[in-house]
């Protein structure tokens, strides 16, 4: 049977099938429908974990004690989970442990262009890379024997367009794979630095075993054109579909295995053509090793270190001849906070004051966007509080700054910067704009919430309750909708010396389903304060302002805006 299928769907299928027990994630774009996928699976365990860190020590645990077991998340979530990763190469496994990684070529909602494989590289651990959804079936499958196999965790590494690309996929029964008994061994398991040096030894050879190891894998292959040997092709993943598409005529080698690298096999390879090419998004991480190896090539020479490829772009290389394409007719936008989104009020407010705002990973980086323009900077998640403690510091308490985090990115990895803030006696004004979920990434479950990832209750971490027990003795819950409360207690904290929170509580608007009354406006002077807000729903015209019922969420921050009571409750029809 074969059912078109997301690739992050293959890979939970592929995880099922290769009798994965659990499963650790940390939701994060373009990686959060992997756990989505594989928790409707009967006889599973899977669970948001509050951040990657944990996921991949959840996952460790597992393998540890004889279960397959996985961890999955985005680029910049595999730096949170370094710690492990590196010691886990060390310690090796006992059921297989496979930790799925997603690049975002192109920064679609990441704030950089991280290439995971130079971890591969650094911490020692065989990297797969697939082409297309059956392929990350069968990788995942794969995976997990290379892992039991030589004794360790193994990367699987997806970009963007391959993880939210469809193909077909052939699905087949689960394996029956049965718990590997757990033998106590201090000097495996236990990593102080007599068991560690040990350790290291082992992954030296098992790098040898591996580099011998992948140059008879099927998944690196090469595909010879047999009318011409002019042009030869090393490339990977969704390059290669970018690349037979684009270069029929050229001789391709394709690499499954990014890390180690089959050198035997592609040197073979490139002795058989006249030129041989690297296309590789981002890093030269191929190309490096290649001409390390003493093979000639050329790449980055000719392509971009930023950015995605396309099949158009290889072309436009190659000079090769392109289809023009249609000139688009829907004129690009910024992306924007949703009408009636409840952090807007806060941001309109902290650009009200004029406050320097150190911000965080999540929806309301918009508020960097104009009109509100209340961000200032934005680092990685939790960088906001540990920021706003280095500003005050560095001016001696007298920076006018405040931090701003959600809910879930406070989880995630806030809690320690403001222990720290406590700690160090800093002063620091904390705003937590609880929305009662995962906003971003789509709406997930984490610690605060109340539910887990099957939606099932959960306990629910009181938010509050665990400033309080931070050390925080000023805190604050406010309504989110309500300006007036939101710009006093700002207001009032910023000039306390001690750590204060502000607890900025709406659900988001996209989870609230009350229906509330839309907003009409009558006598408009069009002063444009409304404007301010950045709403979607408000359009400004000639003769004033006028608001988008359709759009509306009833939300009234406008109406509080207003300075003349020309915004108004009106009637849904």
């Amino acid at each position: 049977m074969k059912e078109l299928m997301l690739t992050n769907k293959a890979v939970a299928r592929g995880a099922y099938e290769a009798g994965v027990r659990v499963l650790s994630a940390y939701p994060g774009t373009p990686s959060t429908e992997i756990a989505e996928n594989f928790v409707k699976f009967d006889g599973v365990y899977a669970e948001w974990a509050p951040n990657e860190k944990v996921a991949l020590e959840v996952a460790a645990g597992a393998a540890v004690a004889g279960g397959r077991a996985m961890a999955c998340m985005k680029h910049v979530g595999l730096n949170v989970a370094a710690d492990p990763l590196f010691t886990a190469a060390y310690t090796g496994v006992n059921g297989g442990l496979v930790i799925v990684v997603a690049d975002d070529p192109g920064m679609h909602s990441s704030q950089n262009e991280q290439d995971s494989r130079f971890y591969a590289r650094s911490a020692h651990i065989p990297m797969l890379e697939p082409s297309d959804a059956q392929e990350a079936k069968d990788f995942v499958k794969l995976a997990y024997e290379l892992s039991e196999q030589f004794d360790t965790p193994v990367l699987l590494r997806l970009t963007t367009r391959v993880a939210h690309s469809r193909s077909l996929v052939e699905l087949c029964d689960p394996d029956d794979v049965k718990l590997r008994p757990y033998e106590k061994s201090v000097t495996k398991y236990t990593m102080m630095p007599s068991s560690a040096i040990l350790r290291h030894r082992v992954v030296e050879e098992r790098d040898v075993e591996l580099a011998n190891h992948v140059n008879g894998m099927d998944i690196n292959r090469a595909e010879y054109n047999k009318k011409s040997n002019k042009i030869g092709v090393v490339c990977s993943g969704i390059v290669y579909q970018y690349v037979k598409e684009a270069l029929p005529e050229a001789s391709v080698y394709k690499v499954g295995t990014v890390y180690p690298l089959p050198i035997a096999e592609i040197t073979k390879f490139a002795n058989k053509v006249q030129q041989l090419y690297v296309i590789e998004e981002l890093e030269p991480f191929i190309e490096r090793q290649l001409k390390a190896a003493g093979i000639k090539c050329k790449g980055k020479d000719i392509f971009s270190l930023q950015g995605e490829l396309s099949v158009l772009t290889i072309m436009e290389k190659f000079n090769r001849e392109t289809p023009v394409p249609e000139p688009e007719k829907v004129p690009g936008r910024p992306p924007v906070m949703c009408a009636g989104c409840p952090h807007r009020g806060v941001f309109y407010v902290l650009n009200k004051l004029k406050l320097t705002v150190n911000g965080d990973i999540g929806c309301y980086t918009l508020g960097a966007q104009p009109p509100l323009s209340a961000v200032d900077t934005v680092l990685c998640m939790g960088a906001s509080i540990g920021m706003a403690h280095g500003f005050k510091k560095a001016t001696k308490g007298t920076s006018n700054n405040i931090a701003v985090i959600g809910d879930s990115t406070f989880i995630h990895s806030g809690i320690t910067g403001l222990i720290n803030a406590v700690y160090n006696r800093s002063g620091i004004t904390l705003i937590i704009l609880d929305n009662s979920t995962t906003g971003m990434t789509g709406h997930q479950q984490h610690p605060a919430t109340g539910k887990n990832l099957k939606g099932e209750p959960a306990p629910a971490v009181l938010l509050d309750e665990l400033c309080r027990a931070c050390g925080v003795k000023e805190i604050d819950v406010v309504d989110a909708y309500d300006l007036a409360e939101v710009e006093r207690v700002i207001k009032k904290d910023i000039l306390s010396d001690e750590v204060s929170v502000i607890i900025a509580q709406r659900p988001c608007v996209l989870l609230d389903k009350s229906v509330k009354p839309l907003k009409t406006v009558s006598d408009c002077r069009n002063c444009g304060k409304c404007m301010k807000l950045g709403c979607p729903a408000i359009v400004r015209g000639a003769d004033g302002v006028k608001i988008d019922p359709d759009q509306c969420t009833g939300c009234g921050i406008c109406a509080q805006v207003c300075p003349f009571g020309a915004i108004k409750e009106g009637v849904r029809q």
